[in-house]
């Protein structure tokens, strides 16, 4: 048999389809040591929330006897340590969000254990929500929603006309699942689509060209800061740019720079350089920034597609197959 256990919240019907993926599986769930979700799909659980002294020794003691592993204590690194050094027959942690590998890395764990555990991430399960988002930042500038809220406010009654995506050029940077979804919505407008993966190709070619640039990419040694200054300056003068990605593949400060120049027309954003937002950020201020918590990829389905993924690579463990969105641990991605 081999010991599941869930660490993280999740709805009780959707363990059970867990269980039913094969009858090797032991899947082990107590709801009563994990905090409650504040929302659908909340991993982390209310922060308020705290185990009894009994409670903590027998949440130590599940852990310690799982050799494949749902999600880790409060999605946070240290506890993730803690379960990898007290869990020795630890094969396998699926974890519950795309970029895992940022946390993976900061665990510190050592190779000895990094060879010892197979960690997967939830990479691609996020690519519809995100997408709809990205189109949504695009649309709201096409559409221009900022003159659309302040001629609300100020009870003006004006007539102009608006742009339209049939024939703009996309420029989606980044190929994985959340820039296909991207690209096949914004064909599904009439747009022409044009792409690169994490800098290569022509991205500099492709951006003076882009009406609109959605950067859906992970943060990696390769990709922090591509989007610089100099690119930046490349862009179209009126593009409207989207990041779904991580924060640090942006210089923001040049982001921020163009924005007010109003040589960007507007950004939709879902991920910063520091989260939280500081308060005296500038993009708090700017009315052509919509601004969202890193929350653009919470979905009501979230866990339902989390909890497909993990049946399939459960299935793939106990047959010794290659796990869906398995991290490198030489690039944590």
């Amino acid at each position: 048999m081999v010991t599941v256990v869930i660490a993280t919240p999740v709805e009780k019907e959707l363990v059970e389809r867990l269980r039913a993926v094969d009858d090797r599986l032991d899947v082990r769930f107590e709801p009563d040591l994990l905090p409650p979700p504040r929302y659908p799909s909340d991993h982390a659980g209310d922060p308020s929330f705290t185990r009894s002294p009994e409670q903590e020794a027998r949440f130590e003691a599940l852990t310690a006897e799982a050799e494949v592993l749902y999600g880790f204590p409060r999605e946070d690194s240290d506890q993730l340590a803690r379960v990898v050094r007290r869990a020795p027959k630890l094969r396998f942690v699926q974890a519950t969000f795309a970029g895992a590998g940022q946390q993976l890395a900061a665990a510190q764990l050592t190779r000895d254990e990094l060879d010892r555990v197979a960690f997967a991430s939830s990479s691609g399960v996020h690519a519809t929500p995100l997408a709809e988002w990205a189109l949504f930042g695009i649309l709201a500038f096409t559409k221009d929603l900022p003159r659309l809220v302040a001629d609300k406010q100020a009870r003006r009654w004006d007539h102009y006309p608006v742009d339209e995506l049939p024939g703009a050029t996309l420029l989606v940077v980044g190929q994985g699942a959340i820039g296909a979804e991207v690209a096949r919505l914004g064909s599904a407008f009439g747009m022409q689509v044009c792409g690169v993966r994490r800098g290569r190709g022509d991205l500099d070619e492709l951006l003076p060209r882009a009406d609109a640039i959605v950067v859906s990419l992970p943060l990696t040694d390769e990709t922090r800061g591509l989007i610089g200054r100099e690119r930046i300056a490349r862009m179209k003068e009126g593009a409207i740019f989207v990041n779904v990605g991580r924060g640090g593949v942006v210089d923001e400060a040049a982001l921020v720079e163009a924005l007010q120049s109003r040589k960007l027309r507007g950004a939709a954003l879902d991920v910063f350089a520091e989260e939280p937002l500081p308060p005296e950020s500038p993009l708090w201020e700017l009315e052509n920034v919509i601004l969202s918590p890193h929350t653009a990829a919470l979905s009501v389905n979230e866990n339902a597609r989390i909890i497909e993924l993990f049946a399939e690579n459960l299935r793939r463990y106990l047959g010794g197959e290659e796990l869906v969105s398995r991290i490198r641990p030489d690039v944590f991605y």
